[in-house]
């Protein structure tokens, strides 16, 4: 029987005010859509994946923003700056929707940009962040895991970090089948619903290993301290440094929680997922999802009708 945990009331902890976006991989997997522009630049619906992440930080009241990115992402550096010559384009139209949309980027936060070097791991895109980030708590957000804009996961962990001190990272539950496709988390259950204390963290396990169905998502409040744990940990699993490797180190000393999301989570590092996001988040514009829906249901019946048609012509064979 797990014995719930309880934690003597933190001193004041400082407020975190910035977040990494970490934007150096390749992106293999969306080839070769890929190959001239960053996979975090792929559109979903009208915005980049990457806008939704930097919309997210600033909505949980995070303003400075540092993307550690690599070779070939100028895109990025280019889509959070300013496009002078296309906005007096647009103000000479009097077009002011689309002036504001071409705005909107470069107004969310304060923007950064530094350079991994080698892809060697995201442990090693934190580790980048120690100097822009110093001795502050700060946030990380993965550009592959797309919140629901209407979800408040970010601003949760915030809270959990003000009320526990150390380090908070998001878990959702997976079939256990999955589990493989994560770093996983053995916890133990705190007084507060939804929240757990992070025991300990395995990146990657199979099914049969792992200790729980608690995958970690890529959401994450990191206290400073994780810096100089990055900087002894040596390269785990794949050859690269490891963040969920820091973090089990952390877990051991009681430092870690988690905050269990059942919200509205898309995954847009993986191509169907992609697809599904796409047509879900175009269904809850009110711009686009009146019109689209409708369609989307016509198209669903087709395709229902042509297999119903299919199936009727082979049971006449």
């Amino acid at each position: 029987m797990i014995v719930p945990h309880t934690t003597d009331t933190p001193a004041p902890t400082p407020t975190v005010r910035k977040a990494v976006v970490p934007a150096a991989g390749l992106g293999t997997r969306f080839l070769p859509a890929t190959k001239a522009t960053p996979k975090e630049m792929l559109p979903v619906v009208d915005k980049p994946a990457i806008q939704y992440v930097v919309e997210e930080a600033a909505a949980a009241g995070l303003d400075d923003v540092l993307m550690v990115t690599g070779r070939h992402k100028r895109a990025i550096e280019d889509h959070f700056d300013h496009a002078f010559e296309l906005e007096q384009a647009l103000a000479a139209k009097g077009d002011a929707v689309r002036l504001d949309a071409v705005r909107d980027p470069a107004r969310l936060a304060n923007i950064h940009h530094i350079r991994q070097g080698e892809p060697l791991g995201l442990g090693h895109a934190v580790l980048c962040a120690r100097r822009h980030v110093g001795d502050q708590p700060f946030a990380v957000l993965l550009g592959d895991d797309l919140i629901d804009p209407r979800e408040t996961l970010l601003s949760t962990m915030l809270d959990v970090r003000e009320r526990y001190a150390g380090s908070v990272i998001a878990l959702m539950e997976v079939p256990r089948e999955q589990i493989h496709l994560y770093g996983c988390a053995a916890v133990e259950p705190t007084e507060e619903e939804g929240v757990v204390r992070v025991t300990g963290l395995v990146e990657k396990p199979s099914p049969e290993t792992a200790p729980s169905t608690y995958a970690v998502i890529g959401r994450y409040v990191l206290d400073p301290a994780v810096f100089d744990v990055l900087d002894r940990t040596a390269p785990g699993r794949g050859g690269e440094i490891q963040l969920t490797d820091a973090l089990q180190t952390l877990a051991t000393d009681g430092t870690v929680h988690g905050v269990v999301f059942e919200g509205l989570r898309y995954d847009t590092g993986d191509k169907a997922d992609y697809l599904r996001t796409v047509v879900r988040l175009a269904c809850a514009r009110p711009d686009l999802g009146p019109e689209f829906t409708t369609w989307l249901k016509g198209f669903v019946a087709e395709l229902e009708g042509r297999e119903g048609a299919g199936r009727g012509r082979g049971l006449a064979a």
